[in-house]
């Protein structure tokens, strides 16, 4: 099923996010861990794929054996390095597994790497390509703080137009921990004329150290209240991972209140977190 049409419906859901192993490791649990997660029922999951295409083959893999549970299977897809042949045929690659959804991205540029003579130099060129080649349902992702690199809140909302503009259906956010932050974000894209669902994100934080170190790379803001539960119980990690789980059910439950269709769960491969939270909610997605 297209994710789309998910979004467009009248259930709630909540979804979530999965990474593959990198080349040539642990695929058999990454497999494993996906037919885990999909016995929970999220909406849809999302498959990431590395950076230039390192760890492709696993990535489709696991992409498909979403599809083969019988949950709709969005693989991620990053142009950074890439052309027309490479794209075409990972392309090929997901529509032969029966793989419809694909989440169109630049990709993080390696070190000392330019765009200047790239190819594919930003989101909305893959997704202009991936529109043109099949019958693909395009995501794209969005910053509610505003994308690292961008000169601000504005400009980023201005790329983003264009990226909706050149064939993207649905957004997927960053994560956030104030939910004000994402009501606000919603404000200035209807200024700006965009009109596409919106998946917020929504990270469960189980481990201090690692939260800390993800929000310096993406700018992410911890709010106060946060910030004190992380010094309550960051050094308990079963009491950090029930209070992590708990105020991102909190987060989806006002996300959910106010409008949303379907909220992304940033999981860390971790079936327990997803199930936690929709546990949680049993009686709210059904």
């Amino acid at each position: 099923m297209k994710i789309i049409n998910l979004l467009k419906g009248s259930k709630p859901g909540v979804s979530c996010e999965l990474f593959p192993p990198k080349q040539g490791s642990q695929l058999a649990n990454a497999l494993e861990i996906v037919d885990t997660i999909a016995e929970q029922k999220p909406s849809f999951i999302s498959v990431t794929y590395g950076a230039g295409g390192s760890n492709a083959g696993e990535a489709v893999a696991v992409a498909a054996e979403v599809h083969k549970c019988g949950i709709p299977s969005m693989a991620h897809f990053t142009c950074i390095n890439a052309d027309d042949q490479g794209i075409e045929a990972m392309l090929k690659q997901l529509q032969a597994k029966g793989i419809d959804n694909v989440l169109a991205l630049r990709g993080d540029l390696p070190e000392g790497t330019s765009l200047e003579h790239a190819e594919y130099q930003h989101a909305s060129d893959l997704a202009k390509k991936i529109k043109s080649f099949g019958d693909f349902c395009v995501g794209g992702a969005c910053y509610p703080e505003g994308h690292p690199e961008s000169a601000g809140l504005n400009d980023d909302i201005e790329k983003l137009k264009i990226k909706v503009d050149s064939g993207v259906e649905f957004l997927v956010t960053q994560m956030f921990f104030d939910n004000d932050v994402m009501y606000n974000y919603m404000y200035r894209l209807l200024a700006h004329g965009i009109t596409v669902p919106v998946v917020p994100g929504v990270m469960p934080v189980t481990n201090a150290k690692q939260i800390q170190h993800i929000c310096k790379l993406s700018g992410t803001k911890l709010p106060l209240r946060f910030r004190a539960i992380v010094e309550k119980y960051g050094d308990d990690p079963e009491a950090m991972k029930q209070a992590g789980i708990n105020y991102a059910t909190a987060q989806v439950l006002d996300l959910l209140a106010n409008g949303f269709m379907d909220v992304h769960i940033y999981t860390m491969n971790r079936p327990e977190i997803i199930g936690g939270i929709l546990q949680n909610l049993s009686c709210i997605v059904k």
